[in-house]
This record gives structure tokens, sequence and C-alpha cells, in this order.
């Protein structure tokens, strides 16, 4: 059930024509409360399309009575006119709800620097339609309506003694952090107050969609918005529900990761023994980013040669001549030298684990990641034909 798991939520997807395929194309989820609590985490892409920059004032006071979501256009780079838009999705919204506009969250997701009067009129259309159709059940249409590339909806719902979180993401391409590239809602029927879900979200993203790094290319619309209904009537320990929205936010981080466009591979890079939890980060996205090691990964090649040369790129503190790696659990390198034969490593599987030992301290990270395919390369060289 997606975002609807919660108590206190309705959601609805609905087709106005947005997508040439006629598929779900609007998304409206609605807090029914008793609490309003929103937060959310934008792009730190300094280019923010017109819902970004909309939905970061709506949230400053820590109110979402609902948002709206659309995929078939970005509504990015398209002047006064998008932002008028969104705004008037905004108004539309809460003027069938009930509410103030400046307390609906808006976000889009498509091709940038495309729209006319026909984008905003479905829009619209689709803004009174999703609202029309909302239901205790819709949460899993809602899922299907944000989906762009995506060959599958992703959804997650972590339960616990009284109260719930759920969630639903769209993401396929562009996956790289600050945020990674997506549209997320999570809901949830805990009470909490504006400062607690804005901790909480940010510990989460911060530790999981953060750590996305598919092909390290940042959009333009990317939003995680949290949404508290407090219809459990329970206030949960801080650090559980904190953990709870972590598990959440890790599970659709991953299935964002599995239908990567074109990927063949899902790589889990993890970096122990590092000096700092910061240097862990830095050095397991260097490789993240490194077209060399994603195409021979691609190649089911384990060339860890590749590897050593991205974390040299870094400033991290380590000795890259005490540096061990594996690869599928074959240590491939030991201080910095060759250990079992290449032939030892089997990466057929989809799943790819990469562990780096930088031995100079106790921290660590994990950042995800995919390997570099002909496919991935066709379908973004066609994306806007």
């Amino acid at each position: 059930m997606s975002v609807t798991a919660p108590q206190g939520f309705e959601a609805a997807g609905v087709a106005v024509g947005l997508k040439s395929t006629g598929k779900p194309d609007v998304a409206v989820v609605v807090n029914r409360g008793p609490l309003k609590v929103g937060a959310a985490v934008f792009t730190s892409n300094r280019a923010k399309a017109n819902p970004i920059m909309w939905s970061q004032q709506v949230v400053q006071d820590g109110v979402v009575e609902a948002i709206v979501l659309n995929s078939g256009g970005a509504n990015c780079f398209t002047g006064s006119f998008g932002f008028q838009t969104t705004h008037q999705t905004a108004e539309k919204a809460a003027q069938l709800l009930g509410v103030s506009a400046g307390d609906i969250v808006v976000c889009s997701t498509g091709l940038i620097g495309t729209g006319d009067d026909v984008f905003r009129a479905k829009v619209l259309a689709g803004t009174e339609h999703g609202i029309a159709e909302l239901s205790a059940d819709g949460g899993e249409a809602a899922s299907l309506a944000i989906m762009t590339t995506d060959s599958r909806p992703k959804r997650a719902v972590a339960e616990r003694d009284g109260w719930s979180i759920g969630g639903m993401a769209k993401g396929a391409g562009m996956l790289a952090p600050g945020l990674a590239t997506m549209l997320v809602v999570i809901t949830t029927d805990a009470v909490l107050d504006a400062a607690q879900a804005d901790a909480a979200l940010r510990n989460a993203t911060g530790r999981t969609f953060d750590r996305l790094d598919s092909d390290g290319c940042m959009s333009t619309n990317d939003q995680v918005t949290l949404m508290v209904s407090g219809a459990s009537g329970i206030t949960p320990d801080f650090d559980e529900f904190a953990a709870a929205l972590a598990e959440v936010s890790q599970d659709l981080a991953k299935q964002l990761q599995g239908d990567a466009e074109g990927a063949s591979h899902d790589i889990t890079i993890e970096v122990i023994n590092a000096l700092s939890e910061d240097d862990a980060v830095e050095v397991g996205r260097s490789v993240a980013r490194n077209n060399l090691f994603k195409a021979a990964i691609f190649g089911n090649d384990p060339n860890w040669g590749r590897v050593l040369a991205a974390i040299g790129t870094t400033d991290a503190a380590f000795d890259p001549y005490d540096v061990d790696v594996w690869m599928n659990g074959v240590r491939v390198c030991t201080a910095g030298g060759p250990d079992r034969p290449r032939e030892d490593v089997d990466l057929t599987p989809r799943a790819t684990d990469l562990l780096i030992d930088l031995k100079i301290g106790a921290a660590a990270a994990t950042i995800l990641t995919n390997d570099l395919t002909h496919d991935y390369v066709h379908e973004n060289s066609a994306y806007s034909s």
C-alpha cells in the first residue's frame, strides 16, 4: 500500500496524457491528520526546478497538507510560466481540499526545458482528477503515476508496535547524491513534531539516498518529503523512529539502485578502517564515479588496479601502498600489491561487492552504484527523442 499504509493518509494516481503511453502521470497524497507535520530535503543542484523553489518555501513552517506530483515533464527552466504553473497547481489542490496553497508541496519529473499551456492544463486537470479519486487504498496507484523511465514502482513499509512508516520512490537515471536523483514521499502515523521530523529525515537521507551514486549525475528536481499524520496516537522513542525511517529509506534506495537505467551490476562499495566517515565516503564515491572501474565491472573484469587509481585521487588519509581490496569475497589486492588470482573472482552475478580496507582508522561507509553499460549510453542518448 506504500504511502497509504500508515493511518491518516489518502492517495491517488491518475492518467491525464502527460505521458505518451497513456499510463498514470499525476499523483496526489493527502494528510488527513490530526497532525499536518511535514519536512523535506531537496537537491543541492544550483539549477532547481520550479516545484523545488516553491516547495522549499512551503516546508519552512513545518506544515504540509498534501503533495501533488506529476511525471511527464520536469517544469524546469520554463521561466515565469513554469513557476506560475506550480503555483496554480498548489492553488487548485488547496481550493479542492479547503486548505492553504502555502501548505501544498509540488513535485515534477521528466524532461527539462519543456512546458506549454497544454502541459499546464493537464497538470491542473490531473490535480483535480486525483483529488476526486483519493482513497486509503490509493498508495499503489500513486507509486505508478510518478514513474518515468522506471521499469517498476518502488514501495516500502515498516511496521512497529502500533505505528508505521510507508514510502514510494521514483528514479532510474541521474542517480547521484545531494540528493540522489529521485522523488520520494514517506508517510508516518507516529506522533512527531516538525523539528523531530526534520532531524530524522536528514539523518536518514544522509546515509541512504545521499550515498546512492549510480552515474554521478545530479538532477534539478530531487526531493524527499516526510509527512506526519499522528493518527496512531503513539509517540515513539526518537531513536527507534529514526532507525525505522532509515530502514525504509535504505529499502527504497536499494530498489532505485536495482532499477538504474541499463545497469547489469548493482555494486556495493564498502570502505572500512578509514580515519573518518567523511574520508570513507570520499573514497567510496571516487570509485563509484570512476568510469574505468564501472566499465570493468560491466565486462566482469576484476581490475582492482582501477580501484587503487581511483582512490588515489582523493584527499582522504591512507597509504595507497597499504590498502587491501576484496571483490565478491576474494581478496585480490593486499598491501597495495596482488593477492589471489583474478580468475578466482566471479563477477557474473548482478550483485557485486567491493570492500576497501584503508587500514588507518575505525570509520566506515557504504556507497551504492552501478556499472557502465552499452544500454545506459543508448537510453540516455535517446531520452528526449
